[in-house]
């Protein structure tokens, strides 16, 4: 790649992890309602997952959806069950308690590395990164097909484990923020339940295409 492609890529992964999607919100909903710390294994998941999952289609197995079209039907319906669900626990996260005299904090656990990596595969919005990123950065050959090189993927991944390392720490410390005004029950719980409406309205794009 040259230089003015590697720093469009890099633009392009920074837009793409920084604005509103199902990692962002829920990163702020984690630090909204169990801090900063316990939140860093979500945030360490999906700094890891998402670069793993573009090596992986930009290395190919995006065509396994041309070769086996129903695949595609059941990674939608996966993904809707699997953010239906994730939404609902968001909306009823349970009420703070005190815990020997330390900052309450809610019932239930945040995300662990293992399924912050395990959500991307289900997340829409990385699906269409991933797959708009391997077409427009990727060397073409010279009958205009993609050459998916492992050194172009591997820019890819690297690009986003960069960006995605300031764009999750934004998002999970603007909820931990948050937490100073969210200290009524009240005021949390419509807070979580706007992130759970937000969640629920990221399916759009999956079940539209």
């Amino acid at each position: 790649m040259t230089i003015e492609m590697i720093t469009s890529l890099l633009i392009f992964a920074f837009i793409g992890t920084a604005t509103p999607g199902p990692n962002n919100i829920m990163l702020l909903a984690s630090g909204m309602n169990y801090g900063y710390l316990r939140t860093i294994p979500h945030m360490v998941g999906i700094g890891l997952g998402f670069p793993v999952m573009v090596m992986l289609i930009g290395l190919g197995l995006a065509e396994l959806f041309d070769q086996f079209p129903w695949s595609y039907t059941a990674l939608k319906i996966i993904s809707t069950l699997y953010l239906l669900y994730l939404a609902w626990k968001i909306a009823t996260a349970g009420r703070p308690k005190l815990k020997d005299g330390e900052e309450a904090l809610p019932e239930g656990q945040p995300l662990t590395i293992f399924q912050a990596v395990a959500f991307q595969w289900v997340n829409p919005k990385a699906w269409a990164m991933a797959l708009t990123t391997i077409s427009l950065f990727t060397p073409k050959a010279a009958d205009g097909s993609s050459a998916h090189t492992l050194a172009s993927v591997a820019i890819i991944a690297a690009a986003f484990l960069l960006v995605s390392i300031p764009t999750a720490n934004l998002w999970t410390l603007l909820g931990y923020k948050l937490r100073q005004w969210m200290k009524d029950e009240t005021k949390r719980r419509v807070f979580n339940i706007t992130c759970a409406i937000l969640l629920v309205a990221s399916l759009y794009p999956i079940l539209t295409s």
